[in-house]
This record gives C-alpha cells, sequence and structure tokens, in this order.
C-alpha cells in the first residue's frame, strides 16, 4: 500500500465520522432548518465518493461486471454532495424581505442554486450515457485519469464532470471567502478560512485535469508522466478534503464546547434540582430521574433543559417561602458567614485574607435557607404567608445559571443537621454567631449572578 492509499483512507474515514457526527443534527433538528440537512448531505455524499476512491472498494467495483464501475459511483455521489453544498450556500444567508434590498452575492447564490438542482440532472444523466458509449472499458482500470490518458472518449466524460464540479468550487470558494471577511468570531474565521482554501485547491485540481486530459489527445504522454500527475493531483485532492472537512467542523466544536459546559451544568444542578422537585412534583414536566438518564434525554436540547431546571428550581424555592419564617433569611446568612470564617483560619492558627468572603457567603447563605426550607416544609410545616427573601439579579439567562451552579455547589456541602439546626434557630428567633462552626462550602464561586462568561453554562 502506497502512501497515497493509507492517505485516501485516512480522508474517507475522516470525512465518514464527520457525516455520522452531523447525522443527528440532520435528521432530528428543526425541521425548517435545511443548512444542517443540506450540510450533512454534502458529508455524506463526499464520504462516499472517498471510499469508492481507496484502493480495495476501487479495485474490487473496477474488476466487477460494470467495468470501472467505481468512477461512476463517485461521480454520481460527488455530484450529489455538490448540489448538497450549493443548497448550503443559499440556506446559511436566511431570509430577506421582498421589498427590502437583497445583496449581490446572496443574489448569484441564489440565481445558482436555482440552476443547480437541473444542471445536476442533466450531468448525471450526461456522464451516464457517456460512460455507457464512449468510455473504452476494454481492460478495468486503476488510475482512471492516467489509464485513459490520450482517449477522446474518457476525455469528454471526465471535462463533463470537472466543468460541474469546478463550477462549483468556484462558487464555493467566492461564497465562503466575502463570508470569511465579514465573519465576526475568530473561530467562524478560520473555519470559513479552510473551506474557502479548499475550494480554491478543487478550481486549481479541475482546471489542471482538464488541462492535462486534452493536452494528452494532442500529444499522448509517457505512462509513468500519466500516472505521476495523477497521483499529485490525487495527493492535492486528499489536502481539499483535510481542509474542508476540519473547516466545517471548527464552528460546530464551538457549539460542542458550550454543549459540554451544558452537561457540566446538568451535573452540577441535578442534585439540588431533583430534591426540590420530589419536594414538589406537580412542578417539572417529567418527573425527576437519575443524573444518566437526564443527561442521556435526547428528546430536549440541553440549554432548554438547564432553562427549565432554572425555572423550576426558582419557582421551588418561591413555595419553600410559604413554609418558613422571615428569620431563616439572617440566619442562614449567619450560618454562611461563619463558614467563611472558618475557611481562613489556616493549619497554623493563622487567619488569612478574608477576600472574597461575601462571594462566597451568597451561594453558601442561600443553600442553607434552601435546605432549612426543605426540611420544614418535610417535616410538616404549615404553609403561611411568603418569608422574607433577598433578592438576586442576573443580567441575563448564563447569569442565572452560574448562580445556581454555585448555590447547588455549596448545597451538597450543607449536612442535614446542620440545615436543621439552622432552622431550629430561626423559628425560636435566636441569633447564630459567626463562631458556629462552619462547613467546607465555603469553597464555593462568587455569588454575584453576573458571572463571566467562562462561569456559565
Amino acid at each position: 500500500m502506497t502512501p497515497l492509499d493509507l492517505a485516501g483512507y485516512l480522508i474517507a474515514v475522516l470525512m465518514t465520522a464527520v457525516a455520522l457526527w452531523r447525522m443527528p443534527a440532520a435528521l432530528w433538528g428543526d425541521e425548517d432548518d435545511k443548512r444542517r440537512r443540506a450540510l450533512w448531505g454534502c458529508y455524506a455524499g463526499f464520504a462516499a465518493a472517498l471510499w469508492t476512491k481507496t484502493r480495495a472498494v476501487r479495485i474490487g467495483l473496477n474488476d466487477s461486471a460494470v467495468t470501472d464501475l467505481a468512477v461512476l459511483i463517485k461521480h454520481y455521489t460527488a455530484t450529489i454532495a455538490i448540489l448538497a453544498i450549493l443548497s448550503y450556500i443559499v440556506a446559511i444567508y436566511g431570509q430577506y424581505p421582498d421589498a427590502g434590498t437583497v445583496p449581490r452575492h446572496v443574489r448569484f447564490a441564489r440565481a445558482i442554486q436555482q440552476v443547480a438542482a437541473k444542471a445536476s440532472i442533466a450531468t448525471l444523466v450526461l456522464l451516464t450515457v457517456l460512460f455507457f458509449t464512449v468510455v473504452d472499458r476494454s481492460v478495468p482500470s486503476d488510475r482512471f485519469v492516467a489509464d485513459h490518458a490520450g482517449q477522446w472518449g474518457a476525455t469528454l466524460y471526465m471535462s463533463v464532470f470537472y466543468l460541474y464540479l469546478g463550477a462549483a468550487s468556484a462558487v464555493c470558494a467566492y461564497q465562503w471567502a466575502l463570508a470569511t471577511a465579514g465573519a465576526g468570531m475568530r473561530h467562524l474565521r478560520v473555519g470559513l478560512g479552510m473551506m474557502t482554501f479548499a475550494m480554491f485547491i478543487g478550481v486549481g485540481y479541475t482546471v489542471s485535469r482538464t488541462l492535462f486530459l486534452w493536452a494528452s489527445v494532442i500529444d499522448t504522454p509517457s505512462e509513468s508522466f500519466a500516472l505521476r500527475f495523477d497521483e499529485v493531483t490525487e495527493a492535492a485532492q486528499v489536502v481539499l478534503f483535510a481542509f474542508f472537512a476540519v473547516g466545517a467542523s471548527i464552528p460546530a466544536l464551538s457549539k460542542g464546547q458550550r454543549r459540554a459546559k451544558l452537561w457540566r451544568a446538568q451535573v452540577k444542578l441535578h442534585g439540588l434540582w431533583r430534591e426540590l422537585m420530589t419536594a414538589f412534583p406537580e412542578q417539572p414536566f417529567d418527573p425527576p430521574a437519575s443524573l444518566v438518564r437526564e443527561l442521556t434525554r435526547f428528546d430536549t436540547p440541553a440549554d432548554l433543559r438547564i432553562d427549565r431546571w432554572a425555572a423550576d428550581i426558582a419557582d421551588a424555592v418561591e413555595k419553600l417561602r410559604h413554609y418558613v419564617p422571615d428569620t431563616l433569611l439572617p440566619a442562614a446568612k449567619a450560618a454562611a458567614a461563619g463558614g467563611t470564617a472558618a475557611h481562613h483560619t489556616a493549619a497554623d492558627g493563622t487567619t488569612t485574607d478574608g477576600t472574597g468572603d461575601a462571594d462566597r457567603a451568597g451561594p453558601l447563605a442561600e443553600a442553607y435557607w434552601i435546605k432549612a426550607a426543605l426540611t420544614a416544609k418535610n417535616n410538616g410545616a404549615p404553609a403561611s404567608t411568603a418569608a422574607t427573601v433577598e433578592t438576586q439579579h442576573a443580567t441575563d439567562q448564563d447569569g442565572e445559571v452560574a448562580w445556581l451552579v454555585r448555590v447547588a455547589t455549596a448545597y451538597r456541602t450543607v449536612p442535614q443537621d446542620r440545615a436543621a439546626q439552622v432552622l431550629a434557630h430561626a423559628t425560636s428567633a435566636t441569633p447564630i454567631t459567626s463562631a458556629t462552626p462552619a462547613t467546607s462550602a465555603a469553597t464555593t464561586g462568587p455569588a454575584a449572578r453576573t458571572a463571566a462568561p467562562e462561569e456559565t453554562a
């Protein structure tokens, strides 16, 4: 196996992996989201085309009952992939008002897309006719272009395909170059830049091969030169698909990072959310399940599930206000203050800097309040007027989730007996001093709901 053959397998595996990765979004996404389906169709079509170019599949199909069948299948699947990518280019521009001004490049893309389907059908029909009529298939080939160099039938056949492929590559290069220049986010700019570079390689690939084939009709090259040219241009195409696959995946990877953050937020929020939903089973859309089950619910996007959990927790806390007295809030604050003070006592007995105590005490105080309030409700406390709570303000949903994550982290460190003690002090109106033994909940993060983006889900 030559290095080029090995590279062919690797790039086919890469494109297949990308197609499989993006398949769920294409199959189960919004019915109106044509972009995902179009882009996935491009990945799947090129993945199939690349597998027909691998040595084992290529030789097996070419030696079948239909000589050189790999070539025809490769061009069928590539044509479908090109049609999909042209549809994707139009879909990414979205909708423009009928009475408004539509940018020139958008009008150009739409004009191309309108004729793309007809051009694809015409190309497939013409390729099929030429393949079975004028192409010399008396002997199975391994490298189709090199083996048929100098033959006018194969040259005509390949020219039809390269005309379609080259035109589509030029359109993609033009559109993505404009999109790269206007992209605001760096990862999007990098991804589009790589895809644009891939399309420029595609234009050079089709032009060079077309010129080679027609030049070979006039002056047949040596077998070694034809094979060498074929290998060089095939290597360029491997580079093309590598840049295309990686470039198209970079923007999606940023979404994957956010999805990972959302999953981490679910892991941290699950314990608090489940306890509250167990206390108020009528609150959630579905009964609370185990963490594994919640993380594997693919019928609801992770961001929507986090939003629901945040709303569920807020509603449950509002309901808990009716089971506790006003004095629970200062009692919880005093317990949290004692916790942060104890945290700053070093092992040698010295006291460390108290910077950040107020930030740490915020989520810890709310954790004490929630656990104590849950204790009151679970112990049968009668519902009454709503108790006083401290209002927290978040500038956005991410800030709200970041705050709840810190509260949930602190909540896990508050022992049940300690929460009961805080509730007892609040009920009897006995102040809790800062000298009260504390838990390690002071290790939680800042309380401000206007958290830094990297701390949010």
